[in-house]
């Protein structure tokens, strides 16, 4: 049985979700009849989805355009990149192999005691570049590739110029493993992979609302990875990976559903 939508992050989260996965390819724009019925095909009362709608619009990713007695919804250009990013980071993620000459990316990153929210920032910034902690002010990661991303982030929140930025090798596998450890949870990276596949192996969808409902929560449940997974080179993974099955089940699932529901969420448009 499908969890009820508070637990999967609220209506807000899954209507972003469906805004992604329907709305963004179909040319940014949706009635409010349409998303309502939407949420309500996963279960999301009229009134938290109007809430929803509303909300999502004060973040400035939604703009409103009234037709009579109807409104129509339709993606800003802050609403468009944002979701256009987030799909880019959600379809490719896990399908190459990253390659990896063993070169690691340190970065030694000062912040004090008073300066809180920054380290928050700038934690949860590079964690979504990929980069791992050894200790609350060094983080280190794979792609190199990724140095002026990293160079741009600190400098976006005044800290390039404290900052120590280098490349390094070890020169030894079982240290590149040390580090793995030292810097990643993988063993709880990979109990999640394993309860998303279990999840979805075995589901099926019959019709085409019900291939709706599937699709939206497996892209809401998968888009969660590209953000906690750094992307390992497969020499630095446990062999085998927990990852490499839940690609592709989430893969082979949307291949499966999203048609349906895709024409689902087209016929009340």
């Amino acid at each position: 049985m499908s969890e009820l939508p508070a637990q999967r992050g609220g209506a807000k989260a899954l209507l972003l979700t469906v805004l992604g996965e329907f709305v963004l390819p179909a040319g940014g724009t949706a009635w409010t009849s349409s998303l309502v019925r939407a949420a309500s095909g996963l279960g999301i009362s009229e009134r938290n989805a109007r809430q929803a709608i509303s909300r999502i619009a004060e973040r400035g990713l939604l703009t409103s355009h009234r037709h009579g007695r109807s409104v129509q919804w339709s993606l800003t250009d802050a609403g468009t990149q944002l979701l256009k990013v987030g799909a880019d980071r959600i379809y490719t993620f896990g399908t190459s192999t990253v390659v990896w000459d063993g070169t690691w990316i340190v970065a030694h990153c000062p912040i004090s005691e008073t300066q809180r929210a920054v380290r928050n920032q700038l934690r949860t910034k590079l964690a979504f570049l990929g980069f791992g902690e050894l200790s609350p002010s060094l983080v280190i990661s794979p792609h190199v590739e990724r140095e002026s991303e990293l160079r741009s982030t600190l400098q976006d929140l005044d800290l390039l110029e404290s900052s120590v930025v280098m490349r390094s090798t070890t020169d030894s596998t079982i240290e590149d493993h040390n580090l793995i450890d030292r810097a990643w949870d993988l063993s709880k990276l990979a109990a999640s992979y394993d309860a998303f596949r279990d999840q979805f192996v075995d589901r099926s969808a019959v019709g085409a609302e019900q291939s709706f409902r599937a699709t939206v929560e497996l892209v809401h449940d998968w888009r969660r990875f590209p953000f906690s997974d750094p992307e390992l080179p497969t020499e630095l993974l446990p062999d085998p990976w927990a990852g490499a099955d839940a690609t592709a089940v989430f893969h082979d699932r949307h291949a499966q559903w999203s048609r349906a529901a895709k024409d689902w969420f087209a016929a009340s448009s």
